[in-house]
């Protein structure tokens, strides 16, 4: 192991070296990496014949990046494989699409060893640990066996299922092992958190440790969710600059602006909304004309088969409705099958009277926020948000649905259309609010701290003491330390 100066080690499933436009969680830890020295460790992005062919490593300033390819075999069974048709699937409550490939499971488990064995090579025991999302979850697990005691946690960007559905994955208890290992792990929303505790609670109820089973001298494992949040300030401001992005044809002469912005997946709703724009107009025909739908759709995994077929029923839905309802100078429907720059994005959101954030499952949605912060102050539009999203926790100004209902959905979207003015800045000067206080920024700060404090709870548990902040142990908890993930206890915040 390294003997370098202490850093904070991120560890992701893609490593963003060299993009120029940087987003995502690159765009979430931006203090992190401005301040502190980091080590960015994971998946280049490239694949290679070659096997264990090793680190590249490239420093920018105070982060260095150190990046590995994967084989064929590997992205075939790790992410294409195992991440993304066993786990994505089932922690999004679609256990109907789910594949669990013994032999992909295998590789998933065999990528993540590979992993733990490079990265151990360059951390030092004073680093901390910070572990993002699903394709990552036996790491922390991995890392233990070659006794790392480094703080480590965990983010997981996705939900997390009910017991009953995590409990459905076959490889669940391997699972829990990897984040028990962790001592901390964060979720986007209390119900994951809840559901996380409940599983452990309950499985340690039905299980009794094995004897062989790997035991981590009793370690605490915190529970605690810190909803993801945005630079609020700065979009605010490039949605005001990239005003009009609209065709004039949607937006003018008394017309309104639906808008849904969300990547090719199940997950998403896509086809329920498209079902409540249909019903709105049914219901509505004196809005025929006056309305107009924009869906932002770019692809995403098309080498999966529930992926290619979704785009099909997708646009088979957009064609009946256009059908339906169109005239010559008129569709209700607009969907683009592309991504858009960021800027197009933050004018149409502007421009927006309604956005539609529908998802089935989330672990946060950050177009829901992205919405709110591109939104006039002083002529906002209105945010129908799926009570499914984990932002529905942070934002119940919007107008929350069951995006299963579209009739609900249609009654939503009408109501956002007749909102009074007062009421909607009422609405979006709350939401605004949040988005202010719980940027991007205070997400990484919260992780961070609330992991310097488990981890020294953690050691207290370890020497036999008890934490001058700890709370006696409620009895689920106390049967959760006997579950067999590694011997750990959980507790939740």
């Amino acid at each position: 192991m390294s003997t370098q100066s202490s850093r904070l080690v991120l560890v992701s499933n893609r490593v963003p070296v060299g993009e120029t436009t940087p987003g995502g969680l690159a765009v979430a830890l931006k203090d992190a990496l401005s301040t502190r020295q980091v080590l960015w460790f994971g998946w280049s992005g490239g694949l290679t014949d070659k096997t264990g062919a090793g680190l590249t490593c490239i420093r920018r300033g105070n982060v260095e990046y150190a990046v590995t390819d994967l084989t064929t075999d590997e992205f075939e069974g790790y992410y294409a494989g195992y991440a993304n048709k066993a786990l994505w699937p089932s922690f999004h409550y679609r256990l109907d699409l789910a594949e669990y490939q013994p032999d992909e499971f295998a590789t998933y488990m065999a990528v993540n060893a590979r992993f733990a064995r490079e990265l151990y090579e360059r951390i030092s025991p004073s680093d901390q640990i910070w572990i993002h999302d699903y394709h990552l979850i036996p790491l922390a697990a991995e890392l233990r066996k070659f006794g790392v005691t480094n703080p480590i946690g965990f983010f997981s960007h996705i939900p997390f299922p009910s017991p009953e559905i995590f409990r459905a994955i076959p490889q669940h208890a391997a699972l829990a092992s990897g984040l028990m290992a962790c001592d901390l792990v964060g979720f986007q929303s209390d119900r994951d958190r809840s559901n996380f505790e409940r599983y452990a609670a309950e499985q340690a109820a039905m299980s009794a440790l094995p004897a062989n089973a790997p035991q981590m001298a009793g370690r605490r494992t915190s529970a605690k969710a810190f909803p993801i949040g945005i630079d609020a300030a700065a979009f605010a401001a490039e949605a005001e600059t990239s005003a009009g992005c609209a065709p004039p044809a949607l937006v003018g002469a008394g017309k309104c602006l639906i808008l849904g912005v969300d990547r090719m997946d199940y997950s998403k709703g896509l086809v329920e909304r498209v079902t409540a724009i249909e019903t709105l107009l049914d219901s509505r025909p004196d809005l025929c004309e006056r309305v107009s739908y924009i869906q932002v759709t770019p692809p995403s995994r098309g080498e999966v088969d529930a992926y290619a077929q979704l785009r099909i029923e997708l646009e088979t839905c957009v064609g009946h409705v256009n059908g339906r309802f169109s005239t010559l100078d008129w569709a209700p429907v607009r969907y683009l099958a592309q991504g858009l720059p960021r800027n197009e994005l933050a004018g149409l959101y502007r421009d927006a009277a309604v956005g539609l954030v529908t998802p089935l499952r989330d672990g946060m949605n950050l177009v829901a926020k992205e919405f709110v912060a591109a939104q006039d102050p002083r002529n906002p539009g209105v945010l129908v948000l799926s009570e499914f999203a984990g932002v529905a926790e942070q934002l119940p100004e919007a107008l929350i649905i069951n995006p299963h209902d579209p009739a609900q959905q249609a009654r939503a979207i009408e109501h956002a259309l007749a909102m009074p003015l007062p009421e909607r800045q009422e609405r979006h000067a709350a939401m605004m609010d949040t988005l202010n206080r719980y940027d991007a920024s205070w997400w990484c700060g919260a992780f961070l701290q609330e992991l310097a404090v488990a981890t020294s709870k953690s050691s207290a548990v370890q020497a036999g003491a008890a934490h001058p902040h700890d709370e006696p142990l409620t009895a689920p908890q106390v049967a959760a330390g006997a579950l067999a993930v590694a011997g750990r206890r959980v507790s939740g915040g």
